[in-house]
């Protein structure tokens, strides 16, 4: 097993053509995130982190596989999400982890096709109650969300503000100049974001992620990105058919623990 740099992202990439997530494209394009393979020319088997989640693509009856299954690197944390699409690179992760995987779907959508109502977006935003209001994410809001664990992935893959300056985008809403909501770009590639949106605890069910979302998904389409998103779930699935996202499947995934 090898990690690999930038230049080998390429040699990698027929792999993972099966896969649509977004985040995958962050790390091939070199935007974020790490990956290793079996070999660096003519890999079999490849293995794939941004953040908190694990792709991986390949023969997963290779020799090398189990190495690349068993790799979580010190800074993943105590967890991390694993998705291959594929049985085999499945019953791999069950068979290394045991009880310290929980299997469960995520929920992915269509790319790249939704005609998305701009007028119905406005709409949502334009409800927002007044108690509220929705700003960008600033070099003071950026710091003040990574304090949170409810609220840190909205800036978690950038290394620091003038990174995500440069890549990201984002919006929270306050309340009495407290962060209770926000959407931003999870991960970045050649084409757009990934959404990360999230409320806080005691302001859900008011408009705020359905508001705060709309704002960035207009600002992307001025902006020329595409607002790529991915559900956990069946929460999230509503929220992204409500703002015009077309469902495409459910895929397994596995949170795995050290």
């Amino acid at each position: 097993m090898m990690k690999l740099e930038k230049k080998d992202m390429q040699g990698i990439a027929p792999l993972f053509k099966h896969l649509t997530d977004t985040v995958i494209l962050s790390c091939l394009q070199g935007y974020m995130g790490q990956a290793w393979a079996d070999q660096r020319d003519q890999p079999t088997c490849a293995q794939i982190i941004v953040g908190d989640f694990c792709f991986f693509a390949g023969d997963s009856s290779c020799s090398q596989a189990r190495v690349l299954v068993e790799n979580i690197p010190k800074e993943c944390g105590d967890s991390l999400y694993m998705i291959s699409g594929d049985e085999g690179w499945e019953n791999l992760v069950e068979q290394t982890y045991g009880n310290r995987c929980r299997r469960f779907e995520r929920y992915g959508f269509y790319k790249g096709n939704e005609k998305f109502d701009v007028q119905q977006l406005q709409g949502y935003i334009d409800r927002l109650s007044p108690m509220y209001e929705i700003v960008p994410i600033d070099s003071k809001i950026y710091a003040l969300v990574k304090e949170n664990v409810w609220s840190k992935d909205f800036c978690a893959q950038f290394s620091s503000y003038e990174e995500f300056k440069q890549l990201g985008l984002g919006f929270c809403v306050l309340h009495n100049n407290v962060v209770v909501c926000g959407a931003s770009s999870y991960s970045v590639y050649d084409e757009g974001i990934e959404i990360e949106i999230a409320t806080k605890e005691g302001y859900r069910q008011q408009g705020l992620a359905t508001a705060c979302a709309a704002q960035l998904i207009l600002t992307c389409l001025s902006q020329g990105k595409y607002p790529s998103w991915d559900a956990a779930n069946k929460t999230s699935v509503a929220l992204a058919t409500k703002l015009g996202y077309r469902f495409d499947k459910a895929y397994t995934t596995y949170e795995v623990y050290r």
